[in-house]
């Protein structure tokens, strides 16, 4: 039996890979010798992420883009076969928050912003949903590939302050379901539809939530910290062997399924 773990010259796409998490995801990959195109809005950013894998001896590269913007991500698309002929796995990892999407401890309900409310639903949800329909349509052809989600703690139960993105992430995950089966069903058993539920890692988005300026816990950290058994914040390479296995032939019969690295968070309940 052949290496089922083998991604050698598999074409990855990877939205939001200027990250923490996704640039981090894109160097494991690229040096396991997958060939790993970043798309995301920072173009400096990205750029440097892409020649600091090259320098360290794998394929990357940075395209700018908008997953809001069907035109743009069709863009994008066309120039990655136009050069590397298919794409095998699309990392949907863009997406965020904001304040107003949020409600903290001393707001109530009557203190949200539906206007943001809805634009951190559209950047998470309606983010992953147009590159999912746009990639989705060469791995048809191909008949072969896979769409990997990002999904969230709050996903699962409704964690406090965070009611813009929860409402998104859950429909993530719901999204991830019905895109197994509608792909499954129409298109055949060569494509695949997963999602991974990362714990608590510490990001540019939640670290001025999660920790002091002098590296301690806040009251917030101290409640996930709390909440995990392993006792600790996750390390952003923790993601990379879930990753690896959903989109490599050792998952060749996983669809539908969300994935959780969490050091136990979701299934702590004392």
């Amino acid at each position: 039996m052949s290496n089922l773990f083998n991604i050698k010259d598999y074409v990855v796409v990877i939205t939001g890979g200027t990250g923490i998490l996704g640039r981090c995801i894109a160097k494991y990959l690229a040096l396991e010798g997958a060939k790993v195109i970043i798309l995301g809005r920072k173009e400096e950013v990205g750029k440097k992420i892409a020649d600091d894998i090259v320098a360290a001896g794998g394929q990357c590269e940075f395209m700018k883009t908008d997953v809001m913007n069907q035109a743009v991500v069709e863009q994008n698309c066309n120039d990655i076969l136009a050069k590397y002929g298919k794409v095998d796995t699309l990392l949907n990892a863009a997406g965020g928050n904001m304040p107003g999407a949020t409600i903290g401890p001393e707001d109530n309900f009557f203190n949200l912003k539906a206007e943001e409310f809805q634009t951190v639903l559209n950047l998470n949800l309606t983010g992953t949903v147009i590159p999912t329909q746009v990639f989705l349509k060469p791995m048809v052809k191909q008949g072969k590939g896979s769409v990997i989600n990002f999904s969230s703690m709050a996903a699962f139960r409704p964690l406090t302050r965070v009611c813009g993105y929860a409402a998104a992430k859950a429909g993530i995950s719901n999204f991830t379901a019905f895109m197994a089966t509608e792909c499954a069903k129409k298109f055949g058993e060569g494509i695949r539809v997963n999602a991974i539920a990362p714990g608590f890692f510490l990001t540019e988005q939640n670290r001025s939530l999660l920790t002091n300026p002098d590296g301690t816990y806040t009251k917030r950290g101290q409640d996930v910290i709390r909440q995990t058994p392993f006792g600790r914040m996750g390390e952003p390479e923790e993601l990379c062997g879930t990753i690896h296995y959903l989109m490599s032939d050792a998952a060749k019969f996983v669809t539908g399924t969300v994935a959780v690295v969490d050091g136990g968070f979701n299934v702590f309940a004392m």
